[in-house]
């Protein structure tokens, strides 16, 4: 059971790549822009995170269903992790909406008169 929590998050980010590869939203779009993109969040997250450990906001809970290791006083393994999928989750979102709109754009773009498409 203690695995529980970090096999949950390997499960959300194995959703996010699925819906990744078949819409082509950030990694298989450009997987170098995407790797740097996620390696920046990610980076920033876990200084922020260190930053309210370091000032006494953060603290580790105690819970049977996470592993109890430890990278960093109060920076459990799982966090790394859930950064992670937060930072992809991000990009994932934005690139739907990004698609979503492209395809709203290029219907709104084309009226039919009845006979003939007429574009505006």
């Amino acid at each position: 059971m203690g695995a529980l929590y970090l096999l949950l998050l390997l499960a959300s980010i194995g959703c996010m790549a699925l819906l990744d590869h078949r819409f082509k939203l950030f990694f298989f779009a450009d997987a170098r822009r995407a790797a740097l993109v996620t390696a920046i969040g990610l980076v920033f997250f876990l200084l922020w995170d260190l930053g309210g450990i370091g000032l006494d906001i953060f603290h580790r809970g105690e819970t049977p269903i996470m592993l109890g290791i430890v990278l960093a006083p109060h920076l459990p393994v799982e966090e790394v992790f859930f950064l992670a999928f937060l930072c992809y989750l991000t990009m994932v979102l934005f690139g739907l909406v990004s698609l979503v709109l492209r395809t709203a754009r290029r219907r709104s773009g084309r009226q039919h008169t009845g006979r003939q498409e007429v574009k505006r």
